[in-house]
């Protein structure tokens, strides 16, 4: 989750200090809000308020910027980057070709070529089984509180708009005859944040970019997300000691091209805009501020709209 994944990361909160047990939490407290939220039916009502030109503008957003991530992550080596950027879309719509298993296989490859001692790193890596463990039995109060205030609370504007909102219209657009709905997709969200903090894991949501990701790269049942999963589990299970490593097999630009291309599948797929000159407004501004921030946007897009909505503004 970004707002979270961001205080964590950079201590953002100036002279808090974020602990483990404060992101464990973060993600029990937003467990609770979205299972509340979900079976109250709250949610839906909260995104009945919420109208589409803003859920459009988010998924736009997202996806550019994705796409400028993307393009970052490819300028730290243009050569490879370029060339697997190219290859990557001459083949993407191939049924016979595996694009994604080529681009992983030519990013791990040119990892070992650029830097020859990943062999050897390579090498080190060893099967050693390790089970998850009650990950907040020594959580205090003030590390819940912090949890609370300075990563829960600020995240959930963030979700709303990119993991129940966006993430629905994504799935009912590309796949309308497995329709979701903002409950479903709201309680499915709470769950997984009451279960993932107890083994020590990260808050987690839904993600419209996630789904266009798997979907840009041929993902179309609910199998490929069964088959990500089972892999996941046996690396935490019996690799967990050479996770860096494993990931250092595959180099930025590599990725930059996975998400380059998954930005694009994301802002494709949202760019029927409204017909009137209000909402295609409020389309382009929540757009423009979700590559920057989606709380911000999601806040602006909302009160922009409903301002426009009751000739409060005028254009």
């Amino acid at each position: 989750m970004k707002a979270i994944g961001a205080v964590a990361t950079t201590q953002a909160a100036q002279t808090i200090v974020i602990t483990p047990n404060a992101v464990y939490g973060a993600g029990i407290v937003t467990g609770i809000i979205w299972l509340v939220l979900g079976a109250t039916g709250a949610t839906k009502k909260v995104a009945e308020l919420v109208s589409r030109p803003v859920a459009v503008g988010i998924i736009v957003g997202l996806g550019f910027g994705f796409m400028l991530e993307g393009i970052r992550m490819m300028a730290t080596d243009w050569v490879l980057g370029g060339l697997a950027l190219l290859g990557t879309m001459l083949l993407l719509t191939s049924r016979t070709v595996p694009v994604m298993f080529l681009l992983l296989f030519v990013g791990a490859l040119a990892a070992v070529i650029q830097d020859p001692s990943m062999l050897s790193a390579i090498g080190t890596v060893s099967v050693n089984f390790r089970t998850p463990s009650f990950a907040p039995a020594d959580m205090t109060w003030r590390e819940l509180a912090i949890g609370t205030i300075f990563l829960a609370l600020p995240q959930v504007p963030l979700t709303l708009g990119n993991a129940i909102i966006a993430v629905t219209e994504e799935n009912n657009k590309l796949f309308p005859d497995r329709a979701v709905t903002e409950k479903k997709v709201s309680i499915s969200t709470g769950i997984m944040n009451l279960v993932s903090p107890l083994l020590g894991g990260v808050p987690m949501c839904h993600g419209a970019g996630g789904m266009a990701g798997h979907v840009r790269f041929g993902a179309r049942t609910g199998g490929a997300l069964i088959i990500l999963g089972v892999i996941i589990v046996v690396i935490a299970l019996f690799f967990s000691g050479s996770v860096e490593t494993i990931f250092k097999i595959f180099p930025a630009p590599i990725l930059g091209v996975i998400l380059f291309l998954t930005g694009a599948q994301l802002a494709l797929g949202s760019c029927e805009f409204g017909e009137s000159k209000n909402e295609r407004f409020v389309t382009i501004i929540t757009a423009a501020c979700a590559i920057w921030n989606i709380g911000l946007a999601f806040v602006l897009g909302v009160m922009t709209y409903h301002l426009l909505k009751r000739g409060l503004m005028r254009l």
